[in-house]
C-alpha cells in the first residue's frame, strides 16, 4: 500500500484550517503546526469592538453555513471565532493540528535518486512551552502550506531618524497589535483618563480611536493621525444599490482590463470606462454626503475603484463622525511624524516656536509585514530571495499560490480578496485538485509570464497599493482562471442575465457542476 502523501500546514487560522479539510478530503495526511493553543488566527484575539468587515453572506465556508443564531450582516468577534471553531469541529481537524508549536524554520531537501525525483521539506518547530529549553523538533513532509497570515506577529513600525523615535518620548508606546492582546479591562485602563493620539486611518485605528472616545469623552480627546484620506463606508448600499451589484458580478468586471484576456475583452473595458468612472462616483458621492467628508476636508484624492482594487475597503464605525463632529475624535492629517518628550512633532507644524501634539499615550495602528513574516520562515537565502521577489512587484505567486521556482510548496491567505474566508477556500480546492493529479502545473517561464500580467493589473488598478495583492475587483475572473484549470464549468448561475448580473458568493461553488 502507497504511504500517503504528508503535508505540512503552517497555521491553523482559517486558511490552514480549509487546507487542512481539503487535503484530507483527497487521502492525504496533514499535520498542521499552530503556535498558539487555539485555531482561529487572527480572530483568537482582537480589539474589544471589532466586528466582521465582509457582509455575512460573503464571509462563509461553502459547505457549513453560519448558525441561525447570527442574524447581524456584520457578526462580532466572538460570533466569527465560534464559527472558525464549529467548523474545525464539523470536520475533526483538531486532531491533526500541533498546538503550542512554533515553525522557526524550512529547508527543502532535494530528492536522492533518479526514483526520488521529489524532495522533501525539513520543518524545524519549537514547542511554545519549551523554549527555555531551546529544543527543536524535525518533521519531513511531502509538501508545504504556508498559512501564516498576513496581519499578526509582525508589526510595521515605521522609522524615525536618531533620537526621534519612541525612546524620546516620555509616554508608552505601543503598536494596534499589542492593544488587541490586553484584555478588555486592561486596554480600557490603558487609555482611560489619558490622551492618546492613534497613528492610521484603517480599521484598527478607527476601533481604538472610538474606544478611546468612548473612554475620555470631551475631557482627552483622541487625535488620529493619518497620512492619506480613505474611501472608508458607511455601509454596503450606497444609495440604496447593493454594493456588491456595482463591483462582485460579471457585468462589473467587463469594465475592467483583465490580465490574460483577449483583444474583445479589452476593447469592452475601454469602451466601458466611462461607466466604470461613473459606478465609481456613484459610490464616492454616497460615502461623502453619509460621512460628511467634504466638511471635515476628509475627501479622497484617489477613486474608490482604487481603493476597492486594494482590498482597502473598511466600515466606519457606526457615530464615528458623529465624535468628530462633538471634539471626542481629532482628525490630523501629517505625511510624517517623530517624537519628543512631550509628545508628537507633527511634519511642517513643529518648529523651534511651535508646540508639539502633546499626547500621553501612542498607539500604532500602522499595520503588518506579512511579506517579511513568509521570508522569515525559509533557511534558504535563495528560497527568501524568491519569496519576497523584487520591492518593486507583487509577491510572483502563481495563481497566487505557488512560487515557480520553489518546489512542492504552496502560499494561501497572503494574496487579499473582499472575503479572505471565500477566496481561501477556492485556492484550498484548487491545491487539492493538483496534489491529486486532476491537472499540471505549465512551465515556469509560462507561471513567471502570468505573475508579470496579474502584477501589470494590480498597478493599474491599486496604484500606490499594489504589494497587497489585491485580487477584490476581479474575484470571479480569478475563480474562473483555478475553475478552468480543474476542469469544472466557470460559470455558475442559471440563465444569460443571471450570470451577467447576479453577484457572485460561495455558495456558488458549493460543488464542482453548475446549477446550469
Amino acid at each position: 500500500m502507497e504511504k500517503k502523501k504528508q503535508i505540512g500546514i503552517i497555521g491553523a487560522g482559517i486558511s490552514g484550517l480549509i487546507a487542512c479539510k481539503y487535503m484530507l478530503s483527497k487521502g492525504f495526511d496533514p499535520i498542521v503546526f499552530e503556535a498558539r493553543s487555539v485555531v482561529g488566527g487572527v480572530w483568537i484575539k482582537t480589539i474589544e469592538t471589532t466586528k466582521l468587515q465582509t457582509p455575512r453572506p460573503l464571509y462563509q465556508f461553502s459547505d457549513f453555513p453560519w448558525p441561525s443564531s447570527v442574524t447581524e450582516d456584520f457578526p462580532t468577534q466572538h460570533q466569527v471565532f465560534d464559527y472558525i471553531q464549529s467548523y474545525a469541529q464539523h470536520f475533526d481537524l483538531i486532531k491533526h493540528i500541533r498546538f503550542n508549536t512554533k515553525v522557526v524554520g524550512i529547508e527543502y531537501e532535494q530528492g536522492l535518486s533518479d526514483k526520488d525525483l521529489e524532495g522533501k521539506w525539513k520543518v524545524v518547530v519549537v514547542e511554545e512551552n519549551n523554549t527555555l529549553n531551546n529544543s527543536t523538533e524535525v518533521h519531513q513532509v511531502d509538501f508545504v502550506i504556508l498559512c501564516l497570515g498576513r496581519f499578526s506577529d509582525v508589526p510595521n513600525i515605521p522609522e524615525f531618524p536618531p533620537n526621534k523615535g519612541p525612546e524620546a518620548f516620555h509616554g508608552k508606546v505601543i503598536h494596534s497589535m499589542d492593544y488587541a492582546a490586553m484584555d478588555y479591562e486592561s486596554a480600557a485602563n490603558f487609555v482611560k483618563g489619558k490622551q492618546v493620539t492613534v497613528v492610521g486611518f484603517q480599521k484598527s485605528a478607527l476601533d481604538i480611536a472610538m474606544e478611546c472616545s468612548e473612554a475620555n469623552g470631551l475631557k482627552n480627546p483622541c487625535t488620529v493621525l493619518y497620512r492619506t484620506e480613505q474611501w472608508n463606508v458607511p455601509d454596503y448600499f450606497p444609495w440604496g444599490v447593493p454594493l456588491t451589484y456595482l463591483y462582485l458580478n460579471r457585468f462589473s468586471e467587463l469594465l475592467v482590463r483583465k490580465p490574460g484576456e483577449g483583444f474583445l475583452l479589452s476593447l469592452l473595458a475601454t469602451m466601458f470606462s466611462p461607466l466604470r468612472w461613473g459606478f465609481s462616483k456613484f459610490v464616492e458621492s454616497h460615502i461623502n454626503k453619509k460621512n460628511r467628508l467634504a466638511k471635515y476636508g476628509m475627501v479622497p484624492k484617489h477613486s474608490f475603484i482604487q481603493q476597492i482594487s486594494s482590498c482597502l475597503i473598511t466600515i466606519v464605525p457606526e457615530k464615528f463622525y458623529d465624535k468628530v463632529e462633538e471634539g471626542s475624535i481629532i482628525l490630523k492629517k501629517s505625511k510624517s511624524f517623530s517624537f519628543c518628550e512631550q509628545g508628537i512633532a507633527v511634519d511642517g507644524e513643529t518648529t523651534s516656536t511651535t508646540t508639539p501634539l502633546k499626547t500621553d499615550a501612542v498607539i500604532l495602528a500602522t499595520g503588518f509585514r506579512g511579506d517579511k513574516k513568509l521570508k522569515g520562515i525559509f533557511v534558504s537565502q535563495v528560497f527568501q530571495d524568491y519569496i519576497a521577489g523584487s520591492p518593486n512587484e507583487t509577491l510572483p505567486l502563481y495563481r497566487e499560490i505557488i512560487h515557480p521556482r520553489i518546489p512542492q510548496l504552496a502560499v494561501i491567505g497572503f494574496s487579499e480578496s473582499l472575503s479572505n474566508l471565500y477566496t481561501s477556500e477556492m485556492r484550498c480546492r484548487w491545491l487539492a485538485e493538483l496534489l491529486d493529479g486532476t491537472f499540471k502545473l505549465p512551465s515556469v517561464k509560462q507561471m513567471e509570464n502570468d505573475t508579470v500580467e496579474w502584477d501589470r493589473y494590480m498597478k493599474r488598478y491599486s496604484g500606490k497599493y499594489y504589494r497587497r495583492s489585491c485580487i477584490g475587483a476581479l474575484h470571479i475572473w480569478y475563480n474562473d482562471q483555478l475553475c478552468k484549470d480543474m476542469g469544472w464549468n466557470p460559470k455558475r448561475k442559471k440563465g444569460f442575465f443571471a450570470e451577467l448580473f447576479e453577484p457572485y458568493g460561495p455558495l456558488d461553488y458549493i460543488s464542482p457542476s453548475t446549477t446550469n
